[in-house]
């Protein structure tokens, strides 16, 4: 179930004067089961990227292949791959629109043609699996909290059994306890699935906590394709695109300048604990 992105380019307003070129010849491949990272600062074109994965955006240049098929050949079943591979918008609100929650994550099921009774199990077992509670589920979706409504729109996504799941922003907005539910929920997902995900943020913490891959976008083009390790090394590049290290690296850093002598690999908080007690055991 590998995604193949080749060439991939995109021009919003073609041949306007708002002309603007999103991707500029973008290409990577991902593999069935694979937990990847996007990063990207705001207008790096990760957000149009992620359209293109599940046809939403037709590219201006270039290919995707999905299993092996190029879903912009004219005869390819889009509506069947929007099933297979699943987008969860950055703002829940561009994808809650039913008069209950329920109604709406049997929305997606009903497109693929499924029975009421087939379309309203998957809904229960997704609104399940999310962590929503049976009062939630004749409520508006608009009458729920910010990390509901994310967990509602996860669960219409859910409901169509897709293969990959993709989430752009997930966490944003979110304090920090909805944001580490939303993560929690996320591996939860994806260890109970073994489907692939795709995250799509800014933040360092987020994907060195939970990815195994990083791709990294600046300007509508590919500048990284390595594991996060590899990627956090390269701090003044990261910088000078709008974007960062993780808080704990950002942490080892300033305790060596101080002349502490720990490693500055570590980019989880479990890594930069051991590393911390390591060197004070060194130091003592």
């Amino acid at each position: 179930m590998s995604i193949i992105v080749n060439h991939l380019s995109y021009i919003y307003s073609k041949a306007t004067a708002y002309e603007k070129q999103a991707l500029k010849d973008v290409s990577f491949q991902i593999e069935d089961g694979e937990f990847v990272g996007l990063l990207g600062a705001t207008g790096s074109g990760k957000s149009t990227l992620v359209q293109h994965l599940n046809g939403l955006l037709t590219p201006s240049e270039g290919s995707i292949y999905y299993n092996g098929e190029d879903i912009f050949e004219k005869d390819y079943d889009r509506r069947t791959l929007r099933g297979k591979v699943g987008l969860v918008f950055q703002y829940p609100e561009h994808q809650l629109f039913e008069v209950d929650v329920f109604t709406d994550v049997c929305f997606g099921p009903k497109n693929l043609g499924l029975t009421k009774s087939e379309c309203e199990l998957r809904a229960y077992e997704a609104l399940k699996m999310v962590g929503l509670s049976d009062d939630d589920f004749y409520v508006s979706p608009f009458d729920l909290s910010g990390g509901e409504k994310r967990r509602a729109a996860i669960a219409g996504v859910l409901a169509m059994h897709p293969e990959v799941l993709i989430l752009d922003e997930p966490t944003a907005g979110l304090d920090p306890k909805g944001r580490e539910e939303i993560l929690s929920l996320i591996r939860k997902v994806r260890e109970e699935s073994g489907m692939t995900v795709i995250l799509v943020s800014h933040s360092m913490d987020d994907v060195a906590e939970n990815t195994e891959r990083l791709l990294v976008m600046s300007k509508g083009e590919l500048v990284f394709d390595d594991t996060p390790r590899n990627v956090f090394r390269e701090y003044e590049t990261l910088v000078s695109i709008g974007l960062d290290i993780p808080q704990v690296t950002k942490v080892l850093w300033s305790l060596r300048k101080r002349g502490i002598p720990v490693s500055t690999e570590a980019i989880t908080l479990t890594e930069a604990k051991a590393e911390i007690l390591r060197a004070a055991g060194r130091m003592g």
